[in-house]
């Protein structure tokens, strides 16, 4: 029993399950934005979509494994701290990755499918050797953040190139930014002493707050985009997004006050989460009102 609970110790670490679990949920925005409402055929999309992001997150880690040994807040991960084999990382990755892909297919169609994988392909075939490469690196990585409630919206019915769906998969796309910076304002030190390229290292604390405040802005405008696009039409939900923009806008100003010094990165980090939680709730409840 002791080893079991061992094993899903480890297992839970190596799939991420807190931001695969967020994951699952932009699909199933996706799904009911296009369907207009919850059925059973959302279930294996969804469960297809967290096991491939599972086999990601573990093969992430196994191609991070000698950088986190370097890093204080990852050291004690299952790789690191030698808690599992390299070898049986990859066993569980692989079998997530295949079995997470298959099941997307068999629950909705080829097209779904195909993007799931493109999602895995561009996170630990792009991204993750990129960060080593570009303190930038988090740009062009944020498109995974835009592929799962496409796979959502395509298994729900929906049209691969309807703009309502690019509104939505640019609001995912541009949220990882200023999502990703505040981190770096955390923990940028870490990962120059670990050898990857660092905002830090590149750009002041001040910049970085400017660039921060423009991203958090334009994903806080893309929000409101999402309800003018018709994909939130109750006045309840309406209200609630443009009432959520204004509130990340008017907190985020705080970053250009040159005296402002009370500057808690996590805490800005938490409200970007805050408002992505916002969206998610709107676009999923409000299509079954």
């Amino acid at each position: 029993m002791k080893k079991l609970k061992n094993f899903i110790s480890i297992l839970t670490e190596l799939n991420k399950t807190r931001i695969t679990f967020v994951v699952t949920l932009t699909t199933l925005a996706g799904y009911v934005l296009a369907n207009k409402h919850i059925d059973s055929n959302v279930i294996l999309p969804m469960v297809g979509i967290f096991i491939l992001a599972c086999g990601s997150a573990a093969l992430n880690h196994y191609q991070d494994r000698d950088k986190d040994a370097l890093m204080e807040r990852t050291k004690d991960r299952p790789l690191p701290s030698g808690r599992i084999s390299e070898r049986n990382v990859l066993l569980i990755s692989a079998i997530e990755i295949l079995a997470g892909t298959w099941i997307i297919y068999i629950g909705s169609n080829l097209e779904a499918a195909i993007l799931g994988f493109m999602a895995f392909i561009w996170y630990n075939g792009i991204y993750t050797p990129l960060k080593r490469v570009t303190a930038f690196a988090v740009i062009p990585g944020s498109v995974i953040g835009a592929i799962p409630p496409a796979v959502g919206w395509v298994a729900g019915g929906g049209a691969l190139l309807d703009i309502r769906l690019v509104v939505l998969t640019v609001f995912f796309f541009i949220s990882q930014v200023p999502h990703f910076w505040l981190l770096m304002l955390k923990y940028g030190k870490e990962y120059e002493v670990a050898g990857f390229p660092s905002i830090t290292s590149v750009m002041t604390p001040v910049q970085i707050k400017r660039a921060i405040f423009i991203w958090t802005v334009s994903t806080a405008i893309i929000g409101a985009l999402i309800v003018l696009s018709g994909l939130v039409i109750t006045t309840f939900f309406k209200i609630m997004v443009f009432a959520a923009a204004a509130w990340l806008i008017a907190l985020f100003s705080r970053l250009l006050r040159k005296a402002y010094f009370d500057f808690n990165p996590f805490r800005y980090f938490m409200s970007i989460n805050y408002f992505v939680l916002v969206l998610i709730i709107a676009m999923i409840v409000d299509p079954l009102m």
